[in-house]
């Protein structure tokens, strides 16, 4: 088995080799497959024999296996060519092609929501499952979709990058697995979104970059020493990245200074606020409701209306709250636990108690179930105490 730091080798290095593979003429599905095969070849055979250079190996390897199974294909006559191609050994270059792999994903033959799909399945390396919860759709059809995306991509040229919009929806889709668990795929995020913002003059790539820090600067605070989550009302604003909260703001300041709103700049300002406020007592839920109103006129998402209906709880009392919550489809992804938030507000706490409880059912996490059945037995003891 490879230890926890080959691992996390194998996927930086993941992207890069399949870049080249694209440049060097393979189809992108088959190129995919080829890397996958290099990966398996690397863990077994890297404890024994760890290699000098690992992206040069993980290249001829997946080069190899690429030309293996050229020659077994019926198009094997349209790359005889190619079979003399085989990178040399020696180092291979030392270049981050991640971004750029991004950009190839989202290829313009491609749907917005298929490269946003393969991408994250190919390059982020996201289960199936997550992607079809991130997009609120079976697993099933997210598998369709995203073998659809193939074999639409199979044999075309990658010499049309994709839109600044496409790529920017996945390393945001990205982010969030990433801060849902995973920190070092949260912060790879960042990494390429402020790669992105230092090549392209774009407000919207300024305001995903001000979201991603303002939300990683909670990071520390998230979680308890036993693993459990802390609600942002209940976490110790002394724990939070003070200079990544600035330079979020000053970001996002910069980015709504040119006057051309877009989502991730006022999902940026929501974060902002909550960033700004010493104490959960002192936030401005006002303006918070303002800018989920702008927001949903942006996206006409169903989950920002769930959360606007969180923040109108807020601003004007529970049973507010609860009136936008009831305009919303109830089998939205965690309506049950705002319900149950909103009900313990309202001093209802049997039934808060019994929504926390069926919401913990329908938790997509482990972490997420065990703090929301911590809540029904919470309340459950007040009632019997």
């Amino acid at each position: 088995m490879t230890s926890p730091m080959d691992e996390a080798l194998l996927r930086s290095l993941t992207p890069g080799v399949l870049t080249v593979l694209v440049r060097r003429g393979a189809d992108f599905a088959e190129a995919e497959d080829a890397v996958q095969d290099a990966l398996v070849e690397a863990v077994r055979a890297w404890p024994a024999d760890p290699p000098r250079d690992p992206k040069g190996w993980l290249v001829t390897v997946a080069w190899r296996k690429f030309l293996d199974a050229a020659r077994a294909d019926t198009a094997r006559r349209r790359r005889e060519d190619q079979v003399d191609e085989e990178p040399p050994p020696g180092p291979a270059p030392d270049v981050d092609d991640t971004l750029q792999l991004y950009f190839l994903c989202a290829h313009p033959s491609l749907t917005p929501a298929s490269a946003v799909a393969l991408t994250l399945r190919a390059v982020g390396g996201l289960t199936t499952r997550r992607i079809a919860q991130a997009y609120l759709v079976p697993e099933a059809t997210m598998a369709q979709r995203i073998s659809r995306a193939k074999r639409t991509v199979a044999g075309v040229r990658f010499d049309r990058p994709g839109e600044v919009a496409t790529v920017l929806r996945v390393l945001y889709l990205v982010f969030n697995e990433g801060y849902s668990g995973d920190v070092d795929l949260a912060a790879e995020a960042i990494r390429l979104t402020r790669q992105l913002a230092a090549r392209i003059d774009h407000p919207e790539v300024a305001g995903l970059l001000a979201l991603m820090l303002l939300h990683h600067a909670r990071r520390a605070a998230r979680t308890a020493p036993d693993g459990s989550l802390v609600p942002l009302a209940e976490q110790d604003r002394g724990r939070w990245d003070t200079a990544s909260i600035a330079e979020g703001v000053a970001v996002l300041q910069a980015a709504l200074a040119r006057d051309r709103l877009g989502e991730f700049q006022a999902q940026a300002a929501i974060a902002a606020l909550h960033a700004d406020a010493p104490r959960a007592e002192e936030t401005d839920w006002v303006q918070i409701v303002e800018w989920y109103d702008e927001l949903a006129r942006l996206t006409d998402s169903p989950v920002v209306r769930l959360n606007r209906a969180v923040a109108v709880g807020e601003a004007d009392g529970p049973r507010a709250g609860l009136a936008a919550l009831a305009a919303l489809d109830d089998s939205l992804p965690r309506h049950t636990a705002v319900a149950a938030y909103l009900h313990e507000r309202d001093g209802d706490l049997a039934l808060a108690a019994r929504l926390y409880a069926e919401a913990a059912h329908r938790a997509p996490n482990l972490a997420e179930r065990d703090h929301l059945t911590r809540q029904a037995a919470r309340l459950n003891a007040l009632r019997a105490g």
